[in-house]
């Protein structure tokens, strides 16, 4: 598709006695059949979203060009197979992306740190999210989470509301700090009353693929975050992992949330449900549940907070 600035020139018109000639586009004009390209410096630069929120020097919006979208992949594959224990393809090995087809269709939240620069002089991304609304994945191949949760039976008895998936959640280390989350959730907040969403679902992830040295953490959000009938889904036939590993008396709650990753953790606190069973994911080396957050589930204090229509950290 040629760049917007392209077409605009493209259209431009010049009058010569009395006729109209079209110009060519300026970014490829044609001299004697030899083609001269704009330098890169006189291209139009890319339309940057407005931000969906700001502290101090960082701030949160979606990702305007394909370039962010990699910068977003290195950022994952930094946390998840260099720092966490996935296993690498040769692609991912060789590009040092994390990456898959469900990129292309996902709007890609961003939270950029303004006073920190990376080689090229660009602001660092430091945390980023992956969005994809209902709309957009019914008019491809669906949710990323169908491919271990029966998402699709919980939408059909939902027909009248909008969903949204959120996945690929992560942080660089030294950014995992409660502004930076707050940041993340802003702009998910906004996008979502952006979006009229009304159901967020996803899967959330436990480190490790043995269930059984999971038992604590399963066990309490089997036993203290199920989604009640309306709101249920289960892991699909043969990835089921039963979360009920120990009985309600012998969890030890204190230590229970202590296992429990900050994420969950957030996700509880805002008001989500948990669906019934988990599966495991060797290739990220996680044991996966699924989050379900209706809208109006949300805890009013985390309303509240944002402000109903995201004011609290507007740009």
């Amino acid at each position: 598709m040629a760049k917007r600035g392209d077409a605009a020139a493209s259209r431009q018109v010049e009058r010569v006695s009395g006729a109209t000639v079209t110009l060519p586009a300026l970014s490829q004009l044609v001299f004697g059949g030899i083609k001269l390209s704009m330098t890169k410096s006189l291209r139009p630069a890319p339309v940057v979203p407005e931000p969906l929120g700001r502290i101090g020097p960082l701030e949160v919006r979606l990702a305007a060009t394909p370039r962010e979208v990699k910068k977003a992949q290195k950022l994952r594959y930094k946390v998840f197979y260099e720092e966490m224990s996935a296993i690498p393809d040769m692609q991912a090995q060789l590009s040092r992306r994390d990456r898959d087809g469900f990129d292309k269709i996902c709007d890609h939240l961003l939270v950029i740190d303004h006073d920190t620069r990376t080689g090229s002089g660009e602001a660092a991304i430091v945390g980023t999210y992956r969005l994809l609304r209902q709309e957009v994945a019914e008019r491809h191949t669906g949710f990323y989470t169908a491919n271990e949760f029966d998402i699709g039976a919980l939408v059909s008895r939902h027909e009248q509301l909008n969903f949204l998936e959120l996945g690929r959640s992560c942080v660089l280390k030294p950014y995992r700090t409660k502004r930076t989350v707050e940041l993340l959730w802003h702009g998910i907040w906004s996008y979502v009353r952006s979006h009229n969403v009304d159901v967020m679902v996803g899967c959330a992830s436990l480190e490790g693929t043995d269930p059984d040295a999971l038992a604590l953490p399963l066990s309490f959000l089997h036993h203290h975050a199920r989604a009640p009938a309306e709101w249920s889904v289960s892991a699909l036939a043969g990835r089921h992992v039963a979360m009920d590993r120990l009985g309600e008396a012998e969890i030890d709650m204190k230590a229970a949330l202590k296992t429990l990753p900050p994420l969950i953790k957030g996700y509880l606190r805002l008001g989500a449900y948990i669906g019934d069973g988990a599966v495991v994911d060797r290739q990220f080396g996680t044991t996966d549940v699924l989050i379900i957050l209706p809208v109006q589930s949300i805890n009013e204090r985390y309303v509240n907070h944002y402000g109903v229509d995201a004011t609290r950290y507007a740009a």
